[in-house]
């Protein structure tokens, strides 16, 4: 701007002009250049002195120079890492693909193993159906091949100890249910089977008889209700005495007695099976 007064010139502005007049300051490398500056120079001719604007001169075309060499470099880096991202991107996208083919399988077999486990379940359920029911026949051969016979009904003792809850649920596992004897003859035979399967010792063993829903309404585990007693009667102790503490019945061995008992005892169970 000093040298026109007009306003300054960008360095684009600045290039072309500088091309225009120095021409061989651009496009051409320094040692070809130095070589012509050389060839141009009178061989006998002592140098002159250099002026102010040949120094700018030179300093300019050397600016120039210096530009399109870091430029090019520039532009063959960028090249570089063009060509390096690429490869780059596509080994991810090959992996990616590959990664994505394993999990797609890898889904598919968890698809398959998910269906062969619920077959696997299926089978477990009915094979554990099939058991219990399995367990139910062999506890009513048993109860009768085992145990008393009495009409159209097999009873038979079991000597582990159980609550009266327990005891109940066994005999349904066994296929059959706690002993109820709904008259004297199932009562008196009954008592002779404990007797001679426990002599010579007294031991009481559980019926399925309770009054848990009301005291002194005693009913049997079918929910229907006891019609005949065979209570212990003695003058020093006369059963029921438990009020709302004892609340399920026991048979004693020895005489076929029956006593109230808290619920929780563990003892000896007495069921009965559909002959």
């Amino acid at each position: 701007s000093c040298c026109w007064g007009g306003p300054p010139m960008t360095m684009e502005e600045l290039e072309y002009w500088l091309q225009m007049f120095y021409p061989h300051c651009f496009l051409q490398d320094p040692e070809t250049q130095g070589k012509q500056a050389r060839e141009d120079l009178p061989e006998e001719q002592e140098p002159s002195p250099v002026s102010d604007f040949d120094n700018t001169y030179n300093y300019i075309c050397m600016s120039a120079q210096t530009q399109q060499k870091y430029t090019l470099h520039t532009v063959q880096i960028i090249a570089e890492l063009s060509d390096i991202t690429s490869e780059a991107i596509h080994r991810l996208n090959v992996g990616h693909y590959t990664l994505d083919v394993k999990v797609t399988q890898l889904l598919d077999r968890v698809s398959r193993l998910d269906g062969t486990l619920g077959e696997v379940e299926e089978t477990m359920q009915q094979i554990s159906l099939l058991t219990k029911e399995n367990r139910k026949e062999i506890g009513r051969l048993e109860g009768c091949q085992k145990g008393r016979r009495v009409g159209y009904k097999c009873y038979l003792v079991y000597r582990t100890y159980e609550t009266y809850a327990g005891a109940a649920q066994k005999c349904l596992e066994w296929g059959g249910r706690m002993a109820m004897p709904r008259d004297r003859k199932e009562q008196e035979a009954l008592a002779d089977y404990v007797k001679a399967f426990f002599h010579p010792g007294n031991w009481p063993v559980w019926l399925g008889i309770n009054d848990l829903r009301s005291e002194g309404l005693y009913l049997f585990e079918d929910n229907t209700r006891v019609t005949y007693f065979q209570w212990r009667k003695h003058f020093l102790s006369s059963q029921p005495d438990g009020g709302k503490r004892e609340n399920c019945v026991a048979m004693a061995s020895d005489d076929g007695d029956w006593w109230d008992n808290y619920c929780d005892r563990n003892m000896s169970y007495l069921c009965e099976f559909d002959a």
